[in-house]
């Protein structure tokens, strides 16, 4: 802590007139009330409130932080709660990275190779072979006991072979890499076994659409054929006639032979639609891939002893944790391999969490705007309702689509186990304390941000409309996508921190709209908290902070101290003050005092109360009437006076005790006591700072004392601690108690007492 300043007692008394006396009523009046009677020559502010050019004089500046009032006051009070909002979800998001490689965001500027998850048949090579004339390929022996020989059933096999069977054709659906081509494989080797034709091979169809075709019949008759359509709508599109696939079954059965059509979730719909009541169709249900590394690990009689073990080994490796995250046989296969082989169990769990990697490999396959478009609202909206993210995914859908003259079909949740297999949609269990809609979280913890930084740095021809996007959620009525909208912002300026500053932070932060200020401060914070990045962002806040006296300028500035009482000041809390001390150090002009005002008090709010009350006792030092000294007391006396504000999510940090609705530093008054009795005394020894620091003393003691336990014994000590500091300290606590105590509209009982205390002390 700090050591204590004691207050220059010379210097106090002359700069203040003499106390009035309790015994002449008529100068019994407060200061304030004196001040209001001799008013400069200052112009007054214009009645809707807009800003002006030019230093701004000092009854202007203490009007605007004392009364809170102007045209804009609704909206900058909301702006502040969606900054503390975003500071919870910014402190969440770099304790998910730490620790954590995801590699540097330029990564996404090198050349893209499309490895990694998400991939159908598990980016099978086709085999080579003999063809039945140009249309089928057959399966080698190689190939089909790799699919069948430790083959894990999923849920409603039974149902699907017997169909397959009597129908012919079977339309089975699922996401990639879920074993589609492995179920239907099997589907097909044990129905022709089972109806006799188990020597003849399995074939694949290279052009699956040709079956439409008039006329068409199997290549060789009693055989089973496998057809795989591409994921995405245009593949599907083909089998919109689906009709034509009774005329199909038709003709498998008469010449004896099977086929399974697999694709994604488009020819799950195309075939559910009019004229599909014929085809029958199964939806592949998930299996365990626990279940799948064990059985092509260990094999139909593994032993007790070496199940277990696997399942150590899985544990310590991370390749549970990796397989919940993506649940897909295909991953379940490949780390299967590498433990069968003696292979590095840890370097492959590392290159399959790898979200850049999977990133990459998603943006690959897919290019539509429906599932664009959700993936990024997802990655900026994570946490929210399922409502609210598609509403959010619909508008960029606008944006990125060509425009129609009726309100698109668009049904984001039917997708999500498809193209959009990194999302869960979190139902609430009905117990739950928070019981309420689905919430749309990502599998993976950093796969939103490695979404936003590839799609900003790749996907050229769309950055404007997610950056017109996302300054559209800025103005949303729901503070909660406010702030999520502006920590995204934070993690597009990881990509390019230049780019960014030019391309959209410092329009924001010189905006009248108090929206873009506060999104613009959380995004700095966010692009900040990168050691990389760290320095230009300090410097760049220097910068503003010492702007000029225009308007813009002022905007800039207090977009500075905002951003330095954020994020920034909690991990550098010296720099922080530094900027603070820019952005108020102007001589005559005043204008930047509220900003740094409520800069100090989100800088406390982070925990660095004692940093900023040394550098209140540091900047009030001389204990003049300079335009310094007045400034720094003068947002000291807002700091005591505004009341704590409880986290919107209810979880207060480790270092804050503070109560709701007092303000910080009273319940800090333990910790602190010799710095805030130190910076009272020097703002109760002058006017104007005085009639506001009177106010504020009056505020601990009639509306805090009572709502903090322990609160009045503390404010007596302060009282303490100031009386005996000399000069007229004790004489205007006493004669301003008896004021107070004795006030016909409001006797304040706590006054009372205090002034009682006091005077049995001396």
């Amino acid at each position: 802590m700090s050591k204590e300043v004691p207050a220059e007692t010379h210097r106090a008394d002359t700069a203040e007139p003499s106390l009035p006396s309790p015994d002449d009523p008529k100068d019994a009046t407060s200061a304030k009330d004196k001040e209001t009677k001799g008013k400069d020559n200052t112009p007054e502010p214009s009645a809707t409130g807009e800003e002006r050019d030019g230093p701004i004089s000092e009854s202007d500046a203490l009007r605007s932080l004392s009364g809170g009032s102007g045209h804009d006051a609704a909206e900058r009070a909301e702006a502040l709660r969606a900054g503390a909002i975003a500071d919870l979800i910014a402190q969440r998001l770099n304790a998910d990275a730490s620790g954590t490689r995801i590699g540097t965001l330029a990564l996404f500027n090198d050349a893209v190779s499309f490895g990694g998850g998400f991939h159908t048949d598990g980016g099978r090579t086709r085999t080579s072979g003999p063809r039945v004339g140009s249309s089928a390929l057959p399966l080698d022996p190689a190939e089909l006991a790799d699919y069948t020989k430790l083959f894990v059933q999923p849920e409603g096999y039974d149902e699907a072979l017997e169909t397959l069977r009597e129908q012919g054709l079977l339309v089975l659906t699922g996401p990639p890499g879920s074993g589609r081509a492995a179920t239907a494989v099997n589907l097909l080797a044990e129905a022709m076994a089972l109806d006799g034709t188990a020597d003849d091979v399995c074939h694949r169809l290279l052009v699956p659409s040709a079956v439409l075709e008039a006329g068409w019949e199997p290549p060789v008759k009693g055989c089973g054929y496998l057809a795989e359509l591409d994921d995405g709508p245009a593949a599907a599109d083909r089998f919109a006639a689906v009709r034509q696939l009774t005329a199909v079954a038709a003709a498998l059965r008469n010449a004896r032979c099977h086929l399974v059509l697999t694709g994604g979730h488009d020819l799950a719909v195309v075939t559910a639609g009019p004229g599909g009541e014929a085809v029958a169709r199964q939806s592949l249900a998930p299996v365990d891939p626990l279940a799948v590394v064990e059985l092509r690990v260990l094999g139909h009689d593994g032993a007790d002893d070496a199940h277990t073990d696997l399942r150590t080994l899985l544990e310590s490796t991370g390749a549970a944790r990796a397989l919940a995250e993506q649940p897909t046989a295909r991953h379940a296969v490949h780390l299967a391999s590498v433990i069968r082989a003696g292979g590095d169990v840890a370097a492959a769990v590392t290159a399959l969490r790898d979200p850049s990697d999977q990133v990459r490999a998603w943006f690959g396959r897919h290019h539509e705007p429906d599932t664009i478009a959700f993936a990024l609202a997802a990655a900026v909206l994570e946490g929210s309702g399922y409502l609210t993210v598609s509403d959010a995914a619909l508008r960029l859908r606008a944006a990125l689509a060509e425009p129609s003259a009726a309100p698109p079909d668009v049904r984001f949740r039917d997708r999500l186990g498809h193209e959009q297999q990194w999302i869960l949609l979190d139902a609430p269990k009905a117990e739950a304390a928070d019981f309420g809609p689905p919430r749309v979280r990502f599998r993976t913890a950093l796969l939103g941000q490695v979404i936003l930084a590839y799609a900003w740095s790749t996907l050229d021809g769309r950055r404007d409309a997610i950056l017109d996007w996302l300054r559209r959620l800025l103005s949303h009525s729901d503070l909660e996508v406010r702030a999520r909208a502006s920590v995204a912002a934070g993690v597009l300026a990881w990509a390019d921190h230049h780019y960014a500053v030019h391309r959209f932070l410092k329009s924001w932060a010189s905006s009248t709209s108090w929206p873009l200020r506060q999104a613009a401060a959380t995004a700095l914070g966010v692009a900040g908290s990168r050691p990389e990045s760290a320095e230009p962002v300090w410097e760049l806040l220097h910068g503003w902070a010492r702007g000029g006296s225009s308007a813009y300028e002022r905007r800039l500035a207090g977009t500075a101290a905002n951003a330095a009482g954020g994020l920034l000041g909690c991990n550098s809390p010296e720099r922080a003050v530094a900027v603070l001390r820019d952005a108020l150090d102007r001589g005559d002009d005043w204008g930047t005092l509220p900003a740094v005002a409520w800069g100090g008090v989100h800088l406390m709010h982070q925990g660095q109360t004692g940093a900023l009350l040394d550098a209140f006792l540091d900047w009030s030092k001389p204990q003049d009437l300079s335009p310094m000294v007045m400034k720094s007391l003068s947002a000291f006396v807002f700091a005591v006076s505004r009341p704590y504000e409880q986290p919107a999510d209810g979880a207060a940090p480790h270092w804050c005790t503070g109560v709701p609705g007092v303000p910080l530093l009273l319940s800090s008054l333990p910790r602190h006591g010799g710095q805030i009795a130190e910076l009272w005394a020097r703002a109760l020894a002058r006017r104007p700072v005085q009639d506001s620091a009177l106010e504020a003393l009056r505020e601990w003691i009639d509306d805090h004392a009572d709502a903090c336990p322990g609160a009045l014994d503390e404010i007596c000590g302060l009282l303490h601690n100031i009386a005996h500091r000399g000069g007229k300290h004790r004489e205007r606590l006493l004669w301003w108690l008896s004021k107070w105590a004795s006030d016909r509209e409001r006797p304040s009982a706590n006054a009372a007492k205090l002034r009682r205390r006091l005077e049995r002390a001396s």
